[in-house]
């Protein structure tokens, strides 16, 4: 990954879809899904969370991304925006206030990385009931993480 600065925004749309599924009570699942948007150089705009989907397994410490509907999401922006608004990289919660990666999400972080065809790096959020981890994967397997920060 180049060394200079990568900005990164969320609309406030996404920050919006993070809130309504911050595991706050012990009941609460894991939720998640993809990341669409733009990218501009090395920045990138996220403008779009997909939100858990009927085929999706949730349990309270697992979260698998199984329904179709994610991709159709993803493939309608793509089509309509001609090519501007694309699959970014994968979001979900975990039930902690500052969340940090399992093996199992750097596991499928690298993979997702690696089988990109663009070759980008992959965005990969956690949302925990305080912060967020935040970081960017490259088509080496190689984790950049972004300062940690607190979502409103």
């Amino acid at each position: 990954m180049p060394s200079q600065k990568i900005y990164l925004l969320f609309q406030a749309s996404v920050l919006e879809t993070f809130d309504m599924y911050r595991q706050n009570s012990r009941a609460a699942t894991e939720a998640g899904g993809i990341l669409l948007g733009h990218v501009r150089g090395e920045h990138v705009e996220v403008i779009q969370a997909t939100q858990p989907q009927a085929g999706d397994v949730r349990h309270r410490m697992r979260y698998e991304r199984n329904d179709p509907g994610h991709q159709t999401e993803a493939d309608l922006m793509w089509k309509q925006s001609d090519g501007e608004i694309r699959y970014l990289g994968e979001w979900h919660t975990h039930p902690e206030d500052w969340p940090s990666p399992s093996s199992v999400d750097m596991d499928g972080w690298r993979y997702r990385a690696l089988a990109r065809q663009d070759g980008r790096a992959t965005l990969s959020v956690i949302v925990g009931r305080v912060g967020l981890y935040v970081s960017l994967v490259d088509g080496q397997g190689e984790t950049t993480l972004f300062q940690e920060c607190q979502s409103s």
